[in-house]
């Protein structure tokens, strides 16, 4: 019999991603409709010091192996360390962040603990005490849900920005126990980590994103949307033929073969809305695209379309918007 359900957190530059915190509310919802304890399992090189901000959403106990050696992932340490601590907190699901480093670590875990996997689910379902996952499936093309057998260990990788995040209440404190679970020593190390020093916001957390494609005509035409989401807060995407191209770098790819996003606004500018493009925002809470071209694919998926040259609306929208925004 299952004991608890467990989500595995993401610590990273001294404190936890907000996916963490979107997935320790989503376990509270579980665990409150199966009856179980929510144990959060957190790793890293002075994540000590954070660990009781998990309490604030809802996890009752949270395991916390603090070693420098866990400074940097490494999947070679961390999943022995997580598959150990699941199985002693006898847990019977298991969220993670569908992240780059949580997607790896959840399949190296479901393969360890011989576990049914949901890979970036966007929802998760209870009924009758039993557990579905949907995910999407072919480029997002189609959505599946997802069951597993009784008795079976319920894994589940969740896509930022979607699951929704309960307000934290500092009144609620967690047990915090230091797991007593060796550190292995891998045969991989990581020598040294190049960080985007930007201060740009990151892509798969951003509320708002601006994206530019190929309509962008070059490189020094993304100031136009940098301008544009520097006035709303929002983070600077691109298409693949716009980094293909060479005017963004990879990190601002958004698609298939760059980032899956879900913000709660994106704008879609000089991108025609190929398949590749539409499986990493499709599922953004509301769309808007701007093109000249009445019938590009784009419009089929947007919630707003604006059919004019972007360099000429762009600059006058952000206007409006600066505007608007000094009246409130």
């Amino acid at each position: 019999m299952a004991e608890s359900v467990c989500i595995v957190a993401e610590y990273r530059d001294g404190n936890f991603r907000k996916v963490s915190f979107e997935i320790a509310s989503e376990g509270r919802r579980i665990a409150d409709a199966l009856g179980l304890k929510l144990y959060g399992i957190a790793l890293g090189s002075g994540v000590s010091s954070v660990a009781p901000r998990l309490g604030h959403y809802g996890v009752d106990k949270i395991f916390v192996v603090d070693n420098p050696a866990l400074e940097h992932y490494n999947a070679e340490a961390y999943a022995p360390i997580i598959a150990e601590i699941i199985k002693k907190a006898n847990a019977g699901v298991v969220l993670l962040p569908a992240s780059m480093n949580g997607k790896d670590l959840a399949a190296r875990l479901a393969a360890r603990l011989e576990a049914g996997l949901a890979q970036d689910s966007t929802e998760i379902a209870i009924s009758n005490g039993k557990i579905r996952a949907k995910r999407p499936l072919f480029g997002g093309k189609c959505l599946g849900w997802y069951e597993w057998t009784e008795g079976s260990l319920v894994m589940i990788s969740c896509r930022p920005n979607v699951m929704s995040c309960l307000a934290p209440d500092e009144s609620k404190q967690a047990e915090v126990v230091l797991a007593d679970v060796e550190v292995p020593s891998p045969k991989s190390q990581v020598v040294g980590v190049e960080m985007d020093t930007s201060g740009k916001v990151e892509l798969t957390e951003a509320d708002i994103i601006v994206s530019g494609g190929r309509g962008m005509k070059a490189a020094e035409n993304f100031v136009i949307l940098e301008e544009l989401a520097k006035v709303l807060g929002a983070a600077v995407g691109a298409s693949r033929a716009a980094v293909d191209a060479g005017w963004r770098p990879h990190s601002d790819q958004v698609g298939q073969t760059g980032k899956v996003v879900t913000p709660n606004l994106y704008i879609a500018v000089g991108i025609s809305g190929a398949i590749q493009h539409l499986a990493g925002m499709g599922s953004s809470k509301y769309i808007v695209a701007v093109n000249k071209d009445p019938d590009a694919p784009i419009f089929s998926k947007a919630d707003y379309g604006i059919v004019e040259d972007l360099f000429k609306f762009i600059p006058v929208f952000t206007e409006e918007v600066k505007k608007y925004k000094s009246t409130c």
